[in-house]
């Protein structure tokens, strides 16, 4: 935004430092200055300022002004809200607030024979001085009172208003045309000003064209309101507008500036003739007036002050006058309750500030951060989290495996959120951005599709993903989060001798399922077992997973893992071209169990010997059969055992069946091995692996 120095001065006249210096000091401050132009002799400069979306109360030049007193320690004057006598009026204006969780103040004054013409004096030479383009008197009028000490206000042709004023929620269908020429359906969460009869305005955003000022207005309604930040935020995105009103409207309004903000505008028209008729009408809601205005006083500790500030390079350091000058300075009122403590009532403009340190960054901010010693906190522990070498044990496993990490919404839709909750629950959120991000997700899934979708449409056809993240069930009472981890995997995946090509993603995914469980150890006092060891696989698995394909992996009697290809129907719902499968693995479950210890032994001195075993075995018999029966024969100087080859070839292996390759490593630690230990233990080898169907291979 611009400010004028000319008009920043007009309210804080005894800033004795030049405008540079000035623009300086706030950017050291907090309030940046971006730029400074020179306006010409008598003039002043164009300060460019760079305002953080919290410090709505610096957008305007008295703002700007109250940060400037309180940086050199000058009184700042109040401002001139004084008017005339008002004109008796037979009747009050009728104001209803029919939608008090949305609007907590609403102020309106009649103003009566006024002259519309052109804006004269100042208000004309500063909206030169900005290029702002003048309207009218009346208009400009509302307009000059935004700059100036930051409320928005609005003028209505009075005699264009039926009755009185109510503000409530729009009717579904209704429609409204905008001061700017375009006719809008309303949604029944829009806000709007209205009278009797019909919508007069969009409550915080724009007013109606219906009841503008015009050359002919002769009577006029000033607003002066508050309306709830969110509430604006949604009728300003619906319709795509933002203005100036919305963009500090949204960002937190004063309540107490209303009145003030309707007496400045009222004083301005007033000079170019007319009346007030009417005391002012103000309504408040005091619920409204509790959570902002009239917010509970803050305790202070001038020792915590100086803890966290430390040191200063000049003066007596951070002292309980030094605080109190510096708070008061910004608004806020303060009551000592000893030495160094104080109970600090809020201002009303600065909803930003709400705890105890935030007065803290207040006083070491207008004080000057550079005027502070360069000194190191005093160290503190590093301690890791108790999941970070879970955590990190987790992304390396899935990183070597090929998968890339991702990171999707937070949010889901409603749809999506009731399709993939699993009984869960789901958890709405009071002020969702956008009618897509109405939840917090209950699971992973639906953004990793989203990703694998985003993928395929760019012409990337084999996708490997992951990501680690946080979902959210119970309900908005007590909301459960858990860690979870979904993995998604697309692509012309080739087929193994286990496994088809359709069937490839399946078979991929339950192994990456079981690499990752082997990390963990099945339980504390049994470090060496994997707990992959001890899954089992089911074949329930939620209403996304194609039926018959897929699988859910049970540890302890609980799925911990559910995995297979995504529906047709989901997939044909998202437009997605392939076969796409996906699996989520509950991270909590999982990081509840130890990490498998490494382990390392001293190597033999003695030879190791290998002995290969040719066997076919029907497509029933799978190889962790294979495994702990051979295992199970307990020969101690058995290191290894590991499949070499497995091949079908439909010529020497029969349909249905497979060969398999065998290679056991016999080694002592003590000695070396004789051959007829070798033959016996060949022998007890072929004897359970005949047991169990195989046929020996010539």
């Amino acid at each position: 935004m611009n400010i004028l120095t000319r008009w920043l001065r007009s309210y804080a006249p005894d800033i004795a430092v030049n405008d540079r210096q000035l623009a300086d000091d706030l950017t050291l401050r907090g309030i940046a200055v971006e730029g400074v132009h020179a306006l010409g002799e008598g003039k002043g400069h164009l300060f460019e300022m760079d305002i953080t979306t919290n410090r709505v109360d610096a957008m305007n030049h008295y703002g700007i002004a109250r940060e400037a007193a309180a940086i050199y320690g000058l009184e700042l004057p109040r401002l001139d809200i004084s008017l005339p006598a008002t004109r008796a009026s037979a009747k009050a204006f009728a104001v209803e607030i029919a939608a008090p969780e949305r609007c907590g103040r609403f102020t309106a004054q009649v103003v009566r024979g006024v002259t519309i013409a052109p804006s004269a004096g100042l208000v004309a030479e500063y909206f030169a001085l900005l290029s702002a383009k003048p309207i009218s008197n009346a208009v400009d009028a509302s307009n000059f009172v935004l700059q100036g000490m930051g409320h928005p206000t609005h003028a209505f042709d009075l005699d264009k208003i039926e009755g009185g004023i109510i503000v409530r929620l729009a009717r579904k269908g209704e429609r409204l045309k905008l001061l700017d020429g375009t006719e809008r359906a309303l949604d029944a969460d829009d806000l709007v000003v209205a009278d009797h009869a019909k919508p007069l305005g969009l409550a915080g955003v724009m007013g109606g064209w219906e009841s503008m000022i015009t050359p002919a207005t002769k009577n006029i309604l000033i607003e002066s309101a508050w309306f709830d930040p969110a509430s604006v935020r949604r009728s300003a995105r619906r319709h795509g507008l933002h203005t100036d009103a919305s963009h500090r409207f949204e960002r937190g309004a004063d309540l107490n500036a209303c009145a003030a903000a309707n007496a400045l505008v009222a004083k301005l028209i007033l000079g170019s003739g007319g009346a007030l008729e009417g005391e002012l009408v103000d309504v408040v809601v005091p619920a409204i007036a509790a959570k902002t205005a009239d917010r509970p006083a803050i305790a202070l500790s001038v020792r915590e002050v100086q803890r966290h500030l430390g040191a200063t390079l000049v003066d007596a350091g951070i002292t309980s006058e030094l605080v109190a000058r510096t708070l008061t300075a910004l608004g806020c009122v303060l009551t000592a309750k000893s030495t160094d403590e104080f109970e600090v009532k809020l201002p009303s403009w600065r909803l930003d500030l709400e705890r105890e340190i935030d007065l803290v960054e207040e006083v070491a901010r207008v004080y000057g951060y550079n005027r502070f010693a360069n000194t190191l906190p005093t160290p503190l522990p590093v301690i890791a989290h108790p999941r970070a070498a879970a955590e990190a044990a987790a992304r390396a496993r899935l990183l070597a495996l090929g998968y890339s990490e991702a990171i999707s919404n937070s949010f889901s839709s409603e749809a999506e959120g009731e399709r993939f909750a699993s009984g869960r629950g789901v958890i709405a959120l009071d002020n969702p951005l956008s009618e897509e991000a109405r939840l917090l997700r209950p699971s992973l899934a639906p953004g990793m599709l989203a990703m694998l979708g985003h993928n395929l449409n760019r012409d990337v056809r084999e996708v490997r993903l992951f990501e680690q993240g946080a979902v959210f069930g119970g309900s908005v009472e007590n909301v459960v989060e858990r860690e979870s981890l979904a993995l998604g995997l697309t692509g012309e995946l080739p087929a193994t001798v286990l496994s088809g090509a359709k069937d490839a993603g399946v078979y991929e995914l339950k192994g990456v399922v079981e690499s990752l469980l082997g990390l963990f150890a099945a339980a504390a006092d049994a470090l060496n077992v994997s707990a992959a060891e001890k899954v089992t696989f089911s074949i329930e698995t939620p209403a996304w997973i194609e039926p018959g394909r897929g699988a859910s992996a049970v540890l302890d009697g609980r799925a911990i893992a559910w995995f297979g290809e995504l529906a047709a129907g989901e997939r044909e719902a998202r437009k997605l071209r392939q076969a796409v499968y996906v699996a989520e693995v509950d991270l909590e479950a999982l990081y509840a169990l130890p990490l498998r210890r490494a382990t390392a032994r001293e190597l033999s001195r003695y030879q190791a010997v290998e002995r290969d075993f040719s066997f076919t075995f029907a497509d029933a018999v799978e190889w962790g059969t294979i495994a702990r029966a051979v295992e199970g024969l307990g020969i101690a100087e058995m290191v290894r055992l590991r499949p070499v080859e497995v091949f079908r070839d439909g010529k020497t292996v029969a349909a249905g069946h497979y060969a398999l390759l065998l290679r056991c490593v016999f080694q002592s630690q003590e000695r070396t091995l004789r051959e007829d230990e070798l033959v016996g233990w060949s022998a007890r080898v072929i004897e359970t692996l005949t047991a169990l169907g195989g046929t020996m291979r010539a």
